[in-house]
């Protein structure tokens, strides 16, 4: 279950990825405009205010954050992206930290570029951190013992979660279409106390919180932080600085 909350405790770094990711979609009067994974719905409207004559059409999986997005105004539906498909008017497809939650996530990018009218614009964006030392701190916990027995066969991303962006390219291009692919590290300032262990609980650790009653859960939580703490040491100010890689693509299909 997502907690839209505890997911925008985090917004300005969460955010700064998407402007990036749509900052180089060239549209200029697109007929719809897909948010595809609009979470909590706070970046929709973002995509309202720069192409204000097109339909802006938003969904997510979670029925947490369409509840959220709701009450901000966008009017949301709850879909899975294995259901979606683009139609004859689907000019511009933002699709902003929603596939590395998806295995198959490569297959259905193919189907979804071969059946994008001419003209149309696909931009994703993933995290590319999954064998960075929180996610393997997060992993080797969820695999001891204790845990086992109380996680069954929950998905926790691995390594392999998204892959080298060159796939991205092989996927998406194709005569007459233009990729543009890139990746960035960003070296997050995080503040207060356990800001990674707060960073993770609205991400990575989602499928965890959902497998664990409150006690469990708490109880994870208070052994991941010290090794959480240890990964990410806490400089002199009080600060913490978190890497964070990030993988970007964005394809306009002649």
């Amino acid at each position: 279950m997502w907690d839209p909350k505890k997911y925008l405790d985090f917004a300005d770094h969460r955010a700064r990825p998407f402007f990036e990711l749509v900052g180089r979609i060239d549209a200029e009067k697109p007929r719809t405009v897909v948010d595809l994974g609009c979470g909590p719905g706070t970046l929709t409207g973002v995509l309202g205010e720069r192409w204000p004559e097109a339909r802006i059409d938003a969904l997510d999986s979670s029925p947490e954050m369409v509840r959220e997005a709701r009450e901000r105004g966008v009017a949301a539906r709850v879909l899975d992206v294995h259901d979606w498909q683009p139609d004859a008017e689907t000019d511009v497809v933002v699709c902003n930290a929603v596939l590395q939650w998806v295995p198959d996530h490569l297959a259905l990018l193919g189907e979804w570029m071969a059946a994008l009218p001419r003209g149309a614009w696909f931009a994703l964006q993933v995290p590319g951190n999954f064998d960075a030392p929180s996610h393997r701190a997060i992993r080797a916990l969820a695999t001891e013992p204790r845990w086992q027995g109380a996680l069954g066969e929950i998905a926790l991303r691995s390594a392999d979660a998204v892959p080298d962006p060159r796939a991205y390219v092989a996927v998406m291009i194709a005569e007459g279409t233009g990729v543009d692919v890139w990746e960035t590290t960003y070296l997050q300032r995080l503040t207060g106390p356990d800001p990674v262990l707060e960073w993770v609980t609205g991400t990575a650790l989602t499928p965890i919180r959902g497998a664990l009653d409150n006690a469990d859960w708490q109880e994870f939580r208070t052994e991941l932080a010290p090794r959480l703490r240890n990964a990410y040491p806490q400089m002199a100010d009080g600060s913490t600085w978190f890497p964070f890689r990030r993988i970007f693509a964005v394809a306009h299909k002649a």
